[in-house]
């Protein structure tokens, strides 16, 4: 069995970039409206917020906070190690921008709704899925 799961690689584009690539700088990223502040994701050419077109890449903490999580015990790729957490986390700078991922470093017994978690990276061919971590209690 392998100790990491299977990832199917994204397609890297000029507009999704800054998001796929942050990692490198240890930085997550996402697109932000220059006029109402608003941070964007997925990437669109247009804030949903104001209609602005002044978009750009900002990074943020990386702190956010689990909304809801699974564990899947089901091996779907052969040599998929098992158990592991699919979650939607809520980042921390504005909560509705939210990150299906996985938790890391974490058992079953610790995961739960809430949990405050900090983004680290797993590197892939050039790009770095954002993956997250219980966040130390001292911050």
């Amino acid at each position: 069995m392998t100790d990491q799961p299977f990832r199917l690689l994204p397609r890297v584009t000029e507009a999704n970039e800054h998001f796929w690539r942050g990692g490198a700088d240890g930085e997550l990223r996402f697109l932000r409206c220059q006029a109402c502040q608003t941070f964007i994701h997925p990437p669109q050419p247009v804030c949903p917020q104001c209609l602005g077109r002044q978009l750009a890449p900002e990074a943020v903490s990386g702190r956010a906070l689990v909304a809801t999580f699974t564990w899947n015990h089901q091996a779907w790729i052969p040599g998929e190690a098992t158990p592991y957490s699919i979650a939607i986390v809520e980042i921390e700078e504005q909560p509705d921008v939210r990150l299906t991922t996985n938790i890391v470093n974490c058992d079953e017994a610790t995961l739960r709704i809430g949990l405050r978690v900090r983004v680290v990276f797993e590197e892939r061919d050039g790009v770095y899925f954002p993956l997250f971590e219980p966040a130390e209690t001292r911050e």
